[in-house]
């Protein structure tokens, strides 16, 4: 069967579409991970979230091979920076990729594509379009879980998680403050129903899921973590601990606790977005950059 090429779904959320994305981002990444900043957990936890651009997800890109997909074309939550990713048999589709990029996934005529500095191949693709490296960069980092030491919590915190008697009030506490908004949240039900969007995925494990609850109720800490147990590694999103809270160990216990989880389900490596020094200092190690290249697109 020849390549064809077709836009993503207008439908919302967990379509068929999404699928066929997920188990795209499971397979390329199933004997070596080649895409570390856009794992199916980023997807899964990228689709749900409140900044997710469903008006515009049409824009993204599919190119399939008798029915599975075998390229993407994507943003990560809206449109100005994409993504672009190919399975092994299907690498001589890049160029067409970055064409369609330039064209489709811009937003008002500016585009960042964020190439890994190991992917040569795509780094001349875009070059030969008229992209250009940028200063900007991405930094992935991982973690040996067999190398991970245990941590307790200090006096009085306790573990919880949406396995548990999850507090959807306090979970959006904690993820308002710990993303440093000023004050209390609202506490409508309006933004109460975003917060259980955002954790809806049918690929969540909930004992993942976890939250470090202080001695009067208040969630302080969090973290989201995503595994199956067919992989290798878990990805670690997102990471949030409350201002109040912070430098008393909370936000490493809460990480290595989910990564701990994971480790007891199969998983070897831990893997997360970010080069801050809280991660580094917890125990993850730089393992790979992306750069984003920059280039005026042009409209199709």
């Amino acid at each position: 069967m020849s390549v064809k090429f077709r836009h993503y779904t207008d439908e919302p959320f967990f379509s068929m579409d999404y699928q066929k994305v997920r188990d795209f981002l499971i397979r390329i990444n199933a004997e070596r991970i080649v895409s570390p900043r856009f794992l199916w957990g980023a997807w899964e936890w990228g689709i749900t979230h409140a900044g997710w651009d469903q008006e515009r997800q049409n824009h993204i890109g599919l190119w399939e091979d008798d029915g599975q997909i075998v390229a993407l074309a994507t943003y990560e939550s809206t449109l100005g920076e994409g993504f672009i990713f190919t399975d092994s048999q299907h690498t001589a589709l890049k160029p067409e990729l970055v064409t369609y990029a330039r064209q489709s996934l811009h937003n008002q005529g500016k585009l960042r594509l964020l190439i890994s500095d190991h992917d040569i191949e795509l780094q001349r693709s875009a070059f030969a379009q008229g992209f250009r490296p940028t200063q900007d960069r991405d930094r992935l980092s991982m973690l040996d879980i067999d190398q991970l030491d245990y941590h307790p919590l200090p006096e009085g915190y306790s573990f919880v998680s949406l396995a548990d008697d999850w507090n959807w009030h306090q979970y959006h506490r904690v993820m308002w403050r710990g993303f440093n908004h000023e004050g209390s949240p609202p506490d409508d039900e309006a933004s109460i129903a975003v917060r259980k969007q955002m954790l809806s995925s049918p690929m969540i494990r909930p004992e993942l899921v976890l939250a470090v609850a202080a001695a009067d109720g208040h969630y302080v800490s969090h973290c989201g973590s995503w595994y199956r147990p067919e992989d290798t590694y878990c990805y670690i999103e997102p990471v949030a601990t409350d201002p109040d809270y912070r430098r008393m160990g909370l936000g490493k216990a809460v990480v290595h606790e989910a990564i701990r989880r994971c480790g007891a389900l199969g998983a070897r490596q831990a893997i997360v977005g970010s080069e801050q020094p809280f991660y580094f200092n917890i125990g993850f190690f730089p393992f790979e950059t992306m750069t984003y290249w920059s280039s005026a697109a042009k409209e199709g």
